[in-house]
């Protein structure tokens, strides 16, 4: 039996009426747990991305080739669909169409593009800016372009136009994106529950809620997300969050002159999550086969 391409299998999962929870990732160790842990799909957050790689902030520092390294590494450490951060596409609508034929030859289930003006920076934070309508919508029309002509991967279209625009405008762009193709829509940073119910209802489509601790848009059970009207949640930052506290707790241990033992998973576990056992057993077979 063919196993489903990462896009068919992602397909499948939103198909579902619920919406799903997304932790997301930022490298190969965060995808692997995340897919240990039962999670069915993830993203590959740039905002991530930018901050375990350069050591810097969202703001469009990080590069085109940089990203698709790490979606690659990413990609290849679990079997769950990702979604990757494709930023504003990092050019013109041909380059739109060769980050979204790239992200599908990395193994990517979907890429998201979306309509700021670059350098692109965190959703919610200060400064961003979107394009022109046009260009806004010839950048996914590259991007459906792209997969019409094969390459094997889902678009989650996104407009960040609620910040500078109003409501009005970012729900006018996501039943653009709609229009032209786009398999899922991501509206950001919506403020209110009233204003999650009305984009789903007014631009109809498979939505993700982007839940960001301490930005714009509330933080819902899934439950009540499902009766809003979306389909998954992406928790971006969660999981390097509670990364990074437990990394500056241990640091502030360790600079007590102290060790932070019991802030430690156990070396057994440790080297379960990282993948030995699992390297054994297949080196164990491999050894075998010899005998």
């Amino acid at each position: 039996m063919t196993r489903p391409s990462q896009a068919e299998a992602l397909r499948e999962i939103l198909s579902e009426d619920t919406c799903h929870v997304m932790p997301c990732c930022w490298d190969g160790l965060s995808a692997k747990m995340i897919g240990d842990a039962g999670f069915r799909f993830s993203f590959m957050s740039g905002f991530a991305v930018s901050a375990s790689r350069i050591g810097a902030p969202d703001t469009g520092l990080i590069s085109f080739g940089e990203m698709l390294d790490q979606g690659r590494n990413i990609c290849a450490a679990t079997d769950i669909p990702i979604i990757g951060d494709g930023d504003t596409g990092y050019g013109n609508a041909l380059n739109v169409r060769r980050t979204v034929e790239m992200y599908a030859r990395a193994g990517f289930g979907a890429v998201m593009i979306e309509d700021q003006v670059a350098p692109k920076r965190c959703g919610h934070t200060k400064g961003k800016l979107v394009v022109e309508r046009k260009e806004a919508f010839n950048r996914i029309k590259a991007a459906v372009d792209a997969k019409e002509a094969g390459a094997d991967i889902m678009i989650l279209a996104r407009t960040d136009a609620r910040h500078g625009h109003g409501l009005e405008e970012a729900i006018d762009r996501a039943k653009g994106f709609s229009d032209l193709g786009a398999d899922m829509l991501f509206v950001e940073a919506p403020q209110s529950e009233a204003e999650m119910a009305r984009l789903t209802r007014e631009a109809p489509g498979i939505h993700m809620a982007n839940l960001v601790e301490g930005g714009a848009t509330p933080i819902l059970h899934p439950d009540r997300l499902h009766e809003l009207g979306y389909r998954f949640a992406a928790y971006p930052l969660t999981l390097m969050s509670a990364a990074m506290k437990a990394i500056q707790d241990a640091l502030a241990v360790m600079a007590r002159r102290e060790h932070p033992a019991d802030a430690l998973l156990d070396f057994a576990d440790l080297r379960k999550a990282v993948g030995f056992d699992a390297y054994y057993e297949a080196e164990q077979a491999y050894s075998d086969s010899r005998d």
